[in-house]
């Protein structure tokens, strides 16, 4: 083993082996997640008709729980606006941009 090598694999463990987080959380967290997305999307779905023509690439953040939206033109915008509403800092929302597949850009 060249000391390069040894010097790569030194650096693939964790600096904080106590804190991983076990494979099952992870599994439930993302469930969590996509349940959440779901229920944002379809209500996206729902206001997508109506808002696109006056709002078309506009971002629209959506809480699923009781329907409320906020919309920005801009990216940073839409988070002020949900830092302002959701002050208590446990919110959960999904952001979309209004166009034609609600994708924001690309990751």
């Amino acid at each position: 083993m060249t000391p390069l090598s040894s010097k790569r694999k030194a650096l693939r463990g964790r600096i904080f082996p106590e804190q991983t987080i076990p494979p099952e959380e992870l599994a439930r967290r993302k469930a969590e997640r996509t349940k959440l997305g779901l229920r944002c999307r379809e209500i996206f779905e729902r206001l997508r008709p109506e808002l696109i023509g006056k709002y078309y690439n506009w971002f629209i953040a959506i809480e699923p729980d009781s329907g409320e939206y906020l919309i920005d033109r801009k990216f940073l915008g839409i988070i002020e606006k949900v830092k302002e509403q959701y002050s208590d800092g446990d919110v959960r929302l999904t952001i979309f941009c209004l166009n034609e597949r609600g994708t924001c850009g690309r990751i």
